[in-house]
């Protein structure tokens, strides 16, 4: 039994049951490398717009804040870093971080290979709870409602889905496209009715994917969870291996399929929650990551993981650094560039696992 979990099986792929464990280097070294590239790329993509102010000003604005140097940047400078784009770069890591892992689990657990972190309809409840304080006033701030739509529609999924969503069935995925499309429905009949002019613009604009409104406060609320949540996954990663065969050998292998279920898409749904919540709904990111990683650590989620989440962080941010800048003064919803990168990059995997086939 311990040779089989061992030698960790992939993520469900078109060759979902691999015989054995990817060799190379070492993953806490690409995990300790894309680390200091994610450090790194904070640092410059803070640094990057119409200001001229470079990474050292950034680390400047950071060290004076924290009360490592005496000597701060004037108070303009100060604010474009400290209070504007500094935010906005660590919620792009979290959020990548997040819809990446969330993405791998969930193509595990549904051994499906298009399986996305948005499949319970997270995305689509958090779009509901969103709208409805944009357009029709509801008392909550925007990033509580839209992480309370998408706990409300997680609920709603596994409700419809009963005892089947303990179990390896397609009754969960069924049950949370009922309620995306129920949710989508609503949010279209909340903008069709209410939205028009500016606010139809910041609908739309959150609908796509956006970090504009990220700030200190959201960040405070989506990071502990995210990175609470990211880190208790990590202790899964053998029950993930285990699942990739299918819930009957999983559980053969020591796992308690059902509640190790729930466990993990409740993680799932808070990290999805959490980050939707802030950015709106970003697509492919969770769909195309988790696949183009495992051709650098091969399928054990304990190799997989720990890669993935900083390698998600660094492909948002910089994509959002690009979305800000490439049509300034104007943004491009982060969401668009995600999928023009993400949809070929997903057709050259296909292309590549249908050679290999």
């Amino acid at each position: 039994m311990t040779a089989v979990i061992t030698r960790s099986p992939a993520a469900p792929s078109e060759s979902p049951r691999p015989t054995g464990r990817r060799a190379g280097t070492p993953v806490w070294l690409v995990g300790l490398v894309l680390v200091i590239l994610l450090a790194a790329s904070v640092l410059a993509a803070t640094a990057v717009g119409a200001s001229g102010l470079g990474p050292a000003h950034v680390l400047q604005s950071i060290g004076h804040h924290l009360g490592l140097t005496p000597v701060g940047l004037p108070r303009l400078d100060d604010a474009i870093i400290f209070d504007l784009r500094l935010p906005r770069v660590l919620t792009a890591a979290l959020v990548g971080a997040a819809l990446a892992l969330s993405g791998a689990v969930m193509q595990t657990l549904t051994q499906n290979p298009l399986a996305d972190p948005y499949l319970l309809g997270l995305s689509s409840g958090a779009a509901l709870g969103a709208v409805s304080v944009l357009l029709l006033g509801v008392g909550l701030v925007l990033p509580l409602a839209a992480f309370l739509g998408a706990m409300l529609a997680l609920a709603g999924a596994l409700a419809l889905a009963g005892r089947a969503a303990t179990r390896g069935s397609t009754r969960i995925v069924l049950a949370g496209i009922a309620v995306a499309q129920i949710c989508s429905a609503g949010t279209s009949f909340v903008i069709f009715s209410n939205a028009q002019g500016d606010s139809y613009r910041e609908v739309l604009a959150w609908l796509m994917g956006s970090l504009g409104g990220a700030d200190w406060s959201s960040l405070a609320v989506a990071g502990p969870i995210i990175v609470a949540a990211g880190l208790v996954l990590l202790g899964y990663a053998r029950s993930l291996d285990a699942f990739a065969f299918g819930d009957q050998l999983a559980g053969s292998l020591g796992v308690a399929t059902g509640p190790t279920r729930m466990i993990l898409l409740g993680l799932v749904a808070l990290l999805t929650g959490s980050a939707v919540a802030v950015s709106g709904a970003i697509g492919f990111l969770g769909l195309t990551l988790p696949h183009a990683v495992r051709f650098v650590t091969g399928p054990a989620h304990a190799r997989l993981l720990p890669v993935l989440a900083p390698a998600g962080a660094i492909f948002l941010v910089w994509t959002d650094t690009a979305a800000r800048t490439v049509l300034a003064p104007e943004e491009v919803p982060v969401g668009i560039l995600t999928a023009l990168i993400g949809a070929p990059v997903f057709c050259v995997l296909l292309w590549r696992q249908r050679r290999a086939a």
